[in-house]
């Protein structure tokens, strides 16, 4: 059953009581939910536009474009200096869904990485997640036809959150005995990669035999 209320239209003309971004966003996002519950469209509603432009009010007292550009840039080169996914590692991610999932999005990341510094083609390997229960971080595997590597924090804590092995396969899900890593150790895919080789005598890359004999 569809209905409307008054609400949003008199924010909208008197939005005076609405000082932060947080609150003129609850608003607005409160605006687009009436809409729906009364059919009506939120992108011509008039409530929701004079909302949205308030919003840009409530902005209007931060600094300019280009120094929240650059304080945007200082932030970007922060957390890369400092990856989230260590932080995750440290701080843990069991019962925090959104920590949880921000680890499980960053370890896929770092997987691929790794993929990559192996010279592993695409369609060689698999990347799995498993969050598990809300009290353990899950597992982020990955899985190819000779290496299986797995980053947890629920196995055998610091220094030791990711193990590999030698695996005859993607079928093969035994392998050979675990070697372990530490976190920070899968943040340098390019000297992961090299472990991996020498302790697992991988199949030398392609790319690397022909740059030996070029």
């Amino acid at each position: 059953m569809h209905y409307d209320v008054a609400m949003r239209h008199q924010q909208a003309l008197d939005p005076s009581a609405l000082t932060t971004i947080a609150a003129t966003l609850h608003a607005i996002d409160a605006a687009i939910s009436d809409c729906r519950n009364a059919g009506k469209d939120s992108e011509t509603d008039p409530a929701v536009i004079l909302l949205a432009r308030h919003l840009g009010t409530v902005c209007d007292g931060a600094a300019d474009g280009m120094a929240l550009r650059r304080a945007c840039m200082d932030q970007i080169a922060e957390i890369r200096r400092h990856p989230i996914l260590r932080n995750l590692a440290y701080r843990g991610v069991s019962h925090d869904e959104a920590a949880k999932r921000a680890f499980h999005a960053e370890a896929r990341a770092a997987m691929r990485r790794l993929a990559e510094a192996l010279e592993l083609d695409e369609s060689s390997y698999d990347i799995r997640s498993n969050k598990g229960s809300p009290a353990v971080s899950g597992e982020i595997t990955l899985h190819g036809e000779e290496v299986w590597v797995r980053l947890s924090l629920d196995v055998f804590g610091p220094g030791r959150e990711v193990a590999f092995r030698q695996v005859r396969g993607r079928d093969d899900h035994m392998g050979d005995r675990n070697r372990w890593a530490s976190v920070n150790e899968l943040l340098a895919p390019d000297r992961l990669a090299a472990r991996l080789r020498a302790e697992l005598r991988l199949t030398e890359p392609a790319g690397q035999s022909r740059r030996l004999f070029a």
